[in-house]
């Protein structure tokens, strides 16, 4: 029995190093990459995926400064403490200029790309985002990403045209049922088709999923990182489900710390030269989720600098950590030339172009 127990060990480190060394891996290679539970191996292909990090992304890490300019919204997603029926929550909007001066302190922080990110907030329309577009372009020498959820055609042109260079927009699950049962209005499909749309106009475009989400499976998990490559994304967010106590879903548990951090080395093996960051939500997991994060493939953080009035009412999900992002930021750059890394200087565009 011993001698067969260690056949079978070397029999299977064996096909741990066969599927590392392909160029393409498929479906089924990633579902074994993600079912992976013995430390040793996790170890394996959490090196692996550092060293497809530093060889397709190298060893900058790109900081991106996020303003949560509004929690009202016109969904209702399930998962989500922000969504329409929940009447506990306070709402807030932030005006345009207090938008543009939180943007010029990112800028004076060294942060070279500014995330404008909401509900899907009608309140602000075409030309209100246009015109905070506009005046943080002549303010500051900037990328500027938009995640503001679904909009329309017409309004991506514009703000394209008025200089946004990236859009963020998570597919969230790649299996049609449970994307169902997430939302009582938007489609997958049509979520998909404003994704491809954003590419086809010249956007930067981010997608991703959630990871622990009621009934998903670790072949939905591959089918996420799959569709990502489908979709040939610049950036690719694999963020954990952590529940809101003012959701249906509150007392789904947590997803697990290990399985995010695989699928994050998987996603990284797989897409190779696409952003990947080290989410807030990390940080929820584990005091030490970022530099985790970090450890198996990411190469973003996102600061938040949402003014203090507002940080704690965008409220996602329970337990979202908070801090002074000036103070935040130079702990950040602590950690990151503490591994050995170094804060970039540029704008952190597409690896792609």
């Amino acid at each position: 029995m011993k001698i067969e127990l260690e056949t079978k060990s070397y029999t299977e480190k064996a096909n741990l190093y066969q599927i590392l060394n392909k160029e393409e891996l498929s479906k089924n290679d990633i579902v074994y990459l993600l079912s992976l539970n013995d430390k040793p191996d996790t170890e394996i292909l959490f090196q692996h995926a550092d060293e497809v990090r530093k060889k397709f992304c190298g060893d900058d890490i790109h900081l991106r400064g996020i303003i949560e300019f509004s929690n009202f919204c016109e969904a209702d997603c399930v998962y989500c403490g922000l969504r329409k029926s929940n009447a506990t929550l306070e709402r807030y909007r932030i005006s345009i200029d207090e938008i543009i001066t939180t943007a010029k302190k990112i800028y004076s922080a060294g942060i070279r790309t500014i995330v404008l990110q909401s509900g899907e907030d009608p309140h602000y329309t075409k030309d209100d985002i246009t015109k905070i577009i506009e005046a943080i372009k002549q303010n500051c020498d900037v990328a500027i990403t938009l995640s503001l959820g679904e909009r329309t055609f017409e309004e991506y042109d514009e703000w394209k045209q008025a200089g946004a260079d990236r859009y963020l927009l998570k597919h969230e699950t790649a299996n049609l049922k449970i994307y169902s049962s997430l939302h009582s209005k938007q489609k997958l499909e049509e979520r998909l088709n404003h994704i491809r749309y954003l590419k086809s106009i010249g956007f930067q475009t981010g997608s991703g999923n959630i990871i622990g989400l009621p009934k998903q499976t670790i072949e939905d998990i591959a089918d996420d990182i799959l569709l990502c490559k489908e979709l040939d994304c610049d950036m690719c967010s694999f963020s954990p489900f952590i529940p809101s106590p003012e959701t249906p879903f509150r007392d789904i548990p947590p997803a697990e710390l290990s399985l995010t951090l695989k699928t994050m080395a998987v996603a990284r093996i797989v897409l190779k030269n696409v952003h990947i960051p080290a989410t807030t939500a990390l940080s929820t997991l584990s005091p030490e989720g970022r530099k985790l994060g970090l450890q198996v493939g990411a190469n973003v953080i996102m600061p938040n600098f949402t003014p203090d009035e507002y940080k704690d009412k965008y409220r996602i999900y329970a337990n979202k950590k908070t801090y002074d992002p000036i103070n935040y930021v130079k702990e950040l750059k602590e950690l990151i030339s503490s591994m050995g890394r170094r804060v970039a200087e540029d704008k952190g565009h597409s690896l792609k172009i």
